[in-house]
């Protein structure tokens, strides 16, 4: 594969965008009341009444400065309502302008699994899933739906997958990173038995509300802390389900892990594989090294992209990777934004390109 330092074009040539596959687009309520019509009568007035007690709450105010409300692109502000609330407006500023054939939407505001009433959790889930089609898939074909689950009720969150599966608008099941246990554990398994059956991939995005803080010693001083959290997270839950045995009784299952970075994909993968070597007899129900399953079954999304400070190793790390494991991402309508045109800090060849940009996901996500 040829790695080289990407060129800005000269004035007088033309800039010609690629066609892409944006793996994680952010769609949002306008107001919060505006889930009330897809919610039962009961539902409606509680979440009136009391609204939703997730499973913690930051301890000041949201994981974001204060500069950058709902983590926002301060160009993505439509006239009216909230970023990634109004479907012309993120037509006209990203779907058209940056040419996306497929647009893979993961709902991670409200969050329906940190609620602590897990009646409610449910109840919000499927709301957020007849939203989803109803204002957004309905509306323009190139936008497919994540499932959105109460996946602290595996039961609950194995019968919301049932009830879409088979649908062509929704394209993956949504976890998020942070929940109450480590995500290998079996009280989550029914989850990857309904995903297995519905022959849908897991998405897994960053944040959530388990209970606990992002460090493993308390709650953090600073946002950068959060941010960085992000993949320490997945590399626990990655790990998790790994020794679980997760992949080996799911064998069809497709992990996709969002917004947590990638560059640690190699160095946690040879780290379980020297441990697993010595201690292989705690896990007889593994029959293959860890890395083993983390190439077949996982799959991780470009934003945020680590960039080397030598341009060249990020080679390596697509190399160990392999280029068909990744897919391409915006983070839409975030304030870290990837450009296509930019994001990737090295020149790919044109068919590595192709891949990485629209046909890792049209394989991915089964769109033809």
């Amino acid at each position: 594969m040829n790695l080289e330092l990407p060129t800005r074009p000269k004035p007088d040539q033309a800039i010609v965008r690629p066609v892409i596959a944006d793996c994680d687009i952010h769609p949002c309520l306008a107001k919060p009341s505006d889930i009330l019509p897809y919610l039962p009568k009961r539902w409606q007035e509680h979440a009136q009444t009391y609204g939703m007690l997730p499973r913690h709450g930051y301890q000041s105010g949201p994981a974001y400065p204060k500069g950058q409300p709902d983590a926002a692109r301060l160009d993505s502000w439509p006239p009216e309502g909230r970023p990634g609330s109004d479907l012309s407006f993120m037509q006209k500023q990203h779907l058209d302008a940056n040419r996306v054939e497929l647009g893979i939407m993961t709902v991670i505001a409200p969050a329906a699994g940190a609620a602590q009433n897990l009646d409610y959790s449910a109840a919000l889930a499927r709301a957020l899933n007849e939203w989803q089609v109803a204002e957004w898939t309905s509306k323009d074909k190139r936008l497919k739906a994540s499932i959105v689950v109460p996946y602290e009720d595996a039961a609950a969150a194995a019968a919301e997958i049932d009830h879409w599966a088979g649908h062509d608008d929704f394209r993956q099941v949504l976890l998020l990173s942070r929940t109450a246990e480590p995500l290998g554990q079996r009280r989550y398994w029914p989850i990857y038995e309904a995903a297995q059956r519905a022959g849908l991939p897991i998405g897994i995005h960053a944040f959530g509300y388990g209970g606990y803080p992002v460090t493993g010693g308390g709650w953090p001083s600073y946002y950068i802390e959060e941010m960085v959290g992000h993949s320490q997270c997945c590399q626990a839950l990655l790990t998790s389900m790994v020794i679980e045995g997760v992949f080996e009784r799911f064998p069809k299952t497709r992990m996709v892990l969002i917004e947590a970075g990638l560059a640690w994909l190699p160095s946690l993968s040879w780290r379980l594989d020297k441990h697993w070597a010595r201690m292989r007899s705690e896990t007889p129900h593994l029959t293959r090294k860890p890395s083993d399953y983390i190439r077949e079954h996982v799959w991780l999304t470009t934003q945020p992209m680590e960039e080397p400070e030598k341009r060249k190793h990020f080679r390596d790390i697509v190399d160990w990777i392999g280029p068909d494991r990744l897919l391409f991402a915006t983070d839409y309508p975030h304030w870290d934004f990837d450009d296509p045109l930019w994001s990737v800090p090295v020149k790919l060849d044109e068919a590595v390109q192709k891949a990485l940009f629209l046909d890792n996901a049209k394989r991915l996500y089964g769109i033809a």
